[in-house]
């Protein structure tokens, strides 16, 4: 081998340990520990027991506050989608007139990321007509996306509707 030939060896070399040293930096950068951990479901899961304290206050300013200012709700009971804070709350205004305490039946939890999941499933509202006095408990299917804003989790997107059995 000549002088030159083993001078282009070793550049050959150190090139691909150079290279080869950066992909491994770059691999080890993006480990597992880099990654953003996902939001446990058990967490997510709970959002659904603050939002049904939030209904049993009767104020459909708190209940809206959960809710992201951008946030869409298509409602069991109305045929308005609300796509506003002003609508949310006129929304719940009503709702919450029927006293409504909603229990889950089946959930299922997708955790996206650190900042976003959803819940999907059926619940069931015991709700009491405010004029008559009557009882009665209406199943619908829901779906709840949450994102995690400004470290706290905001409902964007809201739909229930009611089973078609029912």
């Amino acid at each position: 081998m000549t002088r030159k030939t083993r001078i282009r060896a070793a550049l050959v070399t150190a090139s691909v340990l150079v290279a080869t040293g950066t992909v491994a930096v770059g691999v080890s950068a993006a480990g597992p520990d880099a990654a953003p951990k996902k939001a446990p479901k058990a967490e997510i899961t709970a959002l659904f027991d603050g939002w049904n304290k939030a209904l049993a206050t009767g104020d459909a300013e708190t209940v809206a506050d959960l809710y992201a200012d951008d946030a869409v709700l298509l409602p069991t009971v109305s045929n308005k989608v609300r796509s506003d804070r002003a609508g949310i709350v006129d929304y719940f205004e009503h709702f919450l007139q029927n006293k409504p305490v909603g229990t889950k039946v089946q959930t299922i939890v997708k955790v996206l990321d650190s900042n976003s999941a959803i819940d999907t499933g059926v619940y069931e509202f015991a709700l009491t007509d405010h004029e008559t006095g009557e009882k009665r408990v209406v199943e619908a299917r829901y779906t709840y996306e949450y994102e995690k804003r400004d470290g706290e989790w905001k409902i964007v997107n809201h739909h229930s509707s009611a089973m078609p059995e029912g």
